[in-house]
């Protein structure tokens, strides 16, 4: 599939990662439609720099991903008020740290909704739209840190696991028309509470002995959604060897 033209729904495309994807489409000539929950004013910002940047149409559309409801309207109003959708990038993430031995079942229920439900239900709801056109392309951001997942976030890690669960089998339920990708990135960016220490830590524990950068999930959305028809239900570590040490 040819970018150029193409439009490309990204959630969460406001900010950090997502951002650095709307904006690498957006330079290759795709259509953009970002999603955004609370950043309206960055979506807005954004939406006008790439439209008087590079020319493209660009659709901002606003959802509360741990809603199921507020979901299926995105999945409804991004295919019909924008026309059909080619990709489909479940960028949107929540990630916090919770305590052994003091865990709740809202925080389970908090990151299983945004990080497995809302792109088990766009997969589901725009993936069959694409498969009765006859074509597209879906890829889900996922994390390498479910092959190990760490005492500080098993919840997330789990959430995780389930996110490369529903890539999988929506690459066997949507084929042959739509093929169905996970990224699996490792230390890209902070998070707010990060210190120096442990952000050492995390380093040292990939083969690269470095921290990656937005650039390089957002080339890698590239290649996939480039590549061959005959590429699908693959999952694509961009995490610096992190899940070899």
């Amino acid at each position: 599939m040819k970018i150029a033209g193409k439009k490309i729904l990204i959630t969460g495309a406001a900010r950090r990662i997502g951002k650095e994807i709307a904006t690498h489409l957006a330079s290759k000539g795709a259509k953009v439609l970002i999603h955004y929950h609370r950043s309206e004013a960055a979506a807005e910002r954004l939406g006008h720099s790439l439209q008087k940047k590079f020319g493209v149409k660009v659709g901002l559309l606003q959802a509360d991903l741990s809603q199921a409801e507020e979901v299926l309207d995105l999945a409804e109003t991004a295919w019909k008020k924008f026309g059909p959708i080619d990709a489909l990038i479940n960028n949107a993430s929540t990630f916090y740290p919770s305590q052994v031995g003091r865990q709740t079942a809202a925080e389970w229920a908090g990151l299983f909704s945004v990080n497995a439900l809302a792109p088990f239900l766009l997969c589901d709801r725009i993936g069959s739209r694409m498969k009765r056109r006859g074509q597209g392309k879906i890829i889900n951001i996922s994390d390498w840190n479910f092959l190990k997942p760490t005492a500080r976030f098993i919840p997330y890690s789990a959430s995780k696991a389930a996110l490369i669960s529903v890539s999988q089998g929506y690459a066997r339920a949507l084929a042959p028309e739509v093929q169905v990708h996970s990224i699996l990135p490792g230390p890209i960016l902070w998070p707010s509470y990060s210190d120096p220490v442990v952000q050492k830590k995390v380093v040292d524990k990939t083969l690269a002995k470095r921290m990656g950068d937005p650039q390089d999930i957002a080339k890698s959305v590239e290649f996939l959604l480039e590549s061959s028809d005959f590429v699908t239900g693959s999952l694509l570590h961009v995490d610096g060897g992190a899940a070899l040490y």
